[in-house]
């Protein structure tokens, strides 16, 4: 009798554990349990802009054919045409234009529609082109307050330098045409990490490039 007691007070037990068990919260999931479940956020709204050129950079970032071509950034190809006549509009109105390489690439890399004239400063860097160049001095010997960011990739050479510029200070815009990517993704995450970012958003604009005067 004793024996059978104990054995009932242990299966009480192991009962009264196995409902505790089961009665625990779910431990919360990480985002990569729930990747597909995850909902785009409502796209931002586009803003026009009106610059100073004489207080303005155009940053025409890494259009050099090792990362701008048609098998690895078809996008990058296909925003060329309106980059060129933003360019063409900054050069008319006296904007600064400062042009980046990546790692290996040089000045003749550049697509040829894109392509610096003699005064115009190139730097080389990897996706922060501040980093290990002279682009913050160029910007400050010019009283720059405000950049225009175009390039490839939107999630590197872009993010990086308009955050690098952001931090320091600088007004951030962002024509959503004239930056690319690998994939759609990539450039939806950086529209949204540009409105979102600590710091970053403080200082940066979405905008097209028929949207800026």
């Amino acid at each position: 009798m004793k024996n059978t007691a104990c054995r009932s007070v242990m299966l009480f037990i192991s009962f009264l554990w196995v409902m505790v068990v089961a009665c625990r919260p779910v431990a919360a999931q990480t985002i990569i349990e729930e990747w597909n479940t995850v909902q785009a956020p409502p796209a931002p709204e586009l803003k026009a802009v009106t610059i100073d050129p004489q207080a303005t950079a155009l940053l025409l970032l890494d259009f050099n054919k090792q990362t701008c071509n048609a098998e690895r950034r078809p996008r990058c190809i296909a925003s060329i045409p309106k980059v060129q006549k933003l360019l063409a509009w900054a050069r008319a109105k006296g904007v600064y234009v400062v042009y980046s390489l990546s790692p290996g690439a040089a000045p003749a890399d550049i697509a040829k529609e894109l392509a610096p004239l003699g005064p115009e400063s190139v730097v080389t860097s990897g996706p922060d082109k501040f980093l290990g160049t002279d682009l913050e001095k160029l910007l400050q010997a010019k009283g720059i307050a405000t950049v225009i960011a175009t390039g490839t990739a939107a999630n590197g050479a872009v993010l990086y330098t308009a955050s690098g510029a952001a931090f320091r200070g600088i007004q951030v815009i962002v024509p959503v045409d004239g930056v690319s990517a690998e994939t759609t993704y990539a450039e939806q995450y950086v529209a949204w990490n540009m409105l979102n970012a600590p710091r970053l958003s403080q200082k940066a604009v979405l905008t097209r490039i028929d949207l800026i005067k």
